[in-house]
Formats: structure tokens, C-alpha cells, sequence
């Protein structure tokens, strides 16, 4: 079992690697120690002069004392308002205490190395899952609910499946941005039905689909493009295809290297208002429910993805660069994604 663990970490740190200097086009920086940043005023959403606070960082001496988190993605609150992430490089899902310690929530073993995670009906807490021979998604939490639900379409496996959203019926949306050399599958964005069953494509054209969730009322599916100038927007079908493909909204500071888009749309979060949250650009962009830009929230190190957490779900967590940040939110997230 000790050897599974440590191969899974391995190869999640190679595919973790390698997506990002994909997603950007071009290699890494290192990381300068992540701080504190200071927020200005966007009204109903935060207030002017809140600190962004760094709670656990990957350089040691920054964050949480001695603590130095590997891989940062997809947020999401439990709930008793606890935030759980996944953290790639390890392949596991880790849990981020009170006091801004760090705790092993579901192990590697289980967990199959998630990218993005959400919750269904049933409670229980599925992931994108991009070990080696667990491409798909999975229910890995509670114990003994563990199951497959979509590990290849047209008999092709999946090719790195990245971030999840599950609707109030149980349907799953799903994006895989094929984002290898010479993908057996082109980048696309998927749906399994709420009685599971044959996977349907429902979207594709998308150069790099990256996160995805949908709007209050589940009509319109979001979905960002990192290799693109704008968030997408889809009309959701009661059959669970799309149609109507648009631009929701435009990203801002995006960075074009040989040609190429680099910090497009990566994670989303929607508040109760509808008012919709990307990291994008180096900070978190936020936009009206009719696509107008309100905002940014700076963060020292590039955030990734996002959620609303803590007991009144009125805490934005915000991960990226091996940091997770909290900043204390005048907006409030929906307390049914995250969790019962």
C-alpha cells in the first residue's frame, strides 16, 4: 500500500507539472514567498482594505509554521464549513484546520489524485481523478461509497480529467482539457446522466476547458477557458446537452507569449447572487450574473481555483502556487455546494 501511495505521488507531480507550464505556455517562475495582499472595495462583494491572509504556504516559514503544502486545487467546503483541497502533488485530498493546520482528508490510495471535487445529492464527494489507471470520475468519500462513474467515452479513456460540477438531480459536468502530447481524445466537456450510464459529450472546440459550474437557477452552464479570452456560457437542456454557446465574459491581464493566450479562466465559484468568481489573470475576477466585470481580488502567488467556506459561508479560500489564502467576503456562497 506504501508503495502505491508513493507511485501516485510521483506521477501526479509529473502530470501536475506538466499541465502548468502547459495552461501557460511557458516554464514556471520560481515562487517568491507568498503575503498578505489588501482588497479594494467592490461593493455587496468585499470590503475595501480586507486583508487576503495567507493560512498555508509551500516555502516553509509562510503560512502555518512548518508546514509546506504540496499542490494546490480545487476547494470545497464541508459541511461544518471546514475547507478540504486537493493536493495534487501528493494525490490526495487534504483538510485545512481551525488554527490553518493541514490534515489528511482522504488518502492518496483512495483519493486517485483529484483535480476538482464536488459534492451530490447524496453526499458524498466525488473527484476528477488523474492517476495513472483512475482517469474519470470518482466517489471517494465516505469510506465504503467508493465507485466509479465515468472512466472512458466511445471506449477511449479519458485523458486528464480537471474539474467537476454536479447539478441538484446528480448529473455531472465534467471537463477534460486533453491537455498532452498527441491526446487520444480532443479537449472537451462532458456529462454523466443522474442514473449514471453512457457518457455524453457536450461540448468541445474549446481549446483549453478548464473549470466549470453553473448558475444559480442550473440553466446556464459556465465554463473557462484557459487558452482563451472568455468565460463560456452554455444553455443547460432538460436532456443535460448544451446549446448556445457564448461569451459570458472577458478575462483581464491575460499574457500572449508566441502567439499564445497564457492565464485564462482557471477554477469558479458563484455566490448567492449569482455574481460569478474566477481566478484569472493572477488575481480572482468577479463578475456581475450578466457578465460585467466588478472587480479583482489580488493574490500574491497566481490563484487557481476558489470556494466559499467557513460557518456562514462568508470565507473565500483561494489556492494556487502551493498557497492557500482566505479572505473574509461581504458575498456568500451557496451552502449547498458545499456539501449537507
Amino acid at each position: 500500500m506504501r508503495l502505491r501511495v508513493v507511485i501516485l505521488a510521483v506521477v501526479s507531480l509529473l502530470i501536475s507539472l506538466t499541465a502548468f507550464g502547459q495552461e501557460q505556455g511557458q516554464t514556471r517562475p520560481a515562487e517568491a514567498p507568498a503575503t498578505e495582499t489588501v482588497a479594494k472595495d467592490i461593493p455587496g462583494v468585499i470590503k475595501g482594505g480586507t486583508k487576503i491572509q495567507v493560512v498555508i504556504a509551500s516555502v516553509p516559514g509562510h503560512g502555518a509554521p512548518g508546514v509546506a503544502v504540496q499542490g494546490t486545487e480545487g476547494p470545497i467546503a464541508l459541511p461544518d464549513g471546514t475547507m478540504v483541497f486537493c493536493e495534487t502533488i501528493l494525490g490526495r485530498v487534504a483538510k485545512v484546520g481551525a488554527a490553518g493546520n493541514e490534515s489528511v482528508f482522504v488518502d492518496a490510495a483512495v483519493a486517485n489524485g483529484p483535480n476538482g471535487l464536488a459534492w451530490d445529492p447524496k453526499g458524498r464527494l466525488v473527484g476528477a481523478t488523474t492517476a495513472s489507471g483512475h482517469l474519470g470520475v470518482q466517489v471517494i468519500y465516505p469510506k465504503g461509497s467508493e465507485a466509479v462513474l465515468a472512466d472512458k467515452f466511445e471506449g477511449k479513456p479519458f485523458v486528464r480529467p480537471n474539474d467537476l460540477f454536479i447539478d441538484k438531480k446528480g448529473g455531472v459536468y465534467f471537463t477534460d482539457p486533453a491537455n498532452v502530447p498527441n491526446p487520444p481524445s480532443p479537449p472537451a466537456v462532458y456529462n454523466v446522466p443522474p442514473a449514471g450510464g453512457k457518457v455524453i459529450k457536450v461540448a468541445d472546440g474549446i481549446e483549453f476547458p478548464n473549470g466549470v459550474s453553473m448558475s444559480l437557477n442550473e440553466k446556464i452552464l459556465y465554463v473557462n477557458n484557459t487558452a482563451g479570452e472568455y468565460v463560456l456560457a452554455f444553455d443547460v437542456q432538460q436532456d443535460g446537452t448544451l446549446r448556445n454557446r457564448r461569451n459570458f465574459a472577458k478575462y483581464e491581464d491575460l499574457t500572449i507569449t508566441g502567439g499564445k493566450i497564457g492565464g485564462g479562466g482557471d477554477g469558479f465559484t458563484i455566490d448567492t447572487t449569482g455574481r460569478v468568481y474566477t481566478a484569472a489573470g493572477g488575481s480572482v475576477q468577479v463578475f456581475s450574473p450578466k457578465g460585467a466585470l466588478l472587480g479583482k481580488i489580488p493574490t500574491s502567488r497566481r490563484p487557481q481555483n476558489l470556494a466559499f467556506a467557513g460557518p456562514d459561508m462568508k470565507t473565500l479560500y483561494v489556492v494556487g502556487g502551493g498557497t492557500v489564502f482566505k479572505v473574509q467576503m461581504t458575498a456568500q456562497g451557496i451552502k449547498s455546494r458545499g456539501g449537507k
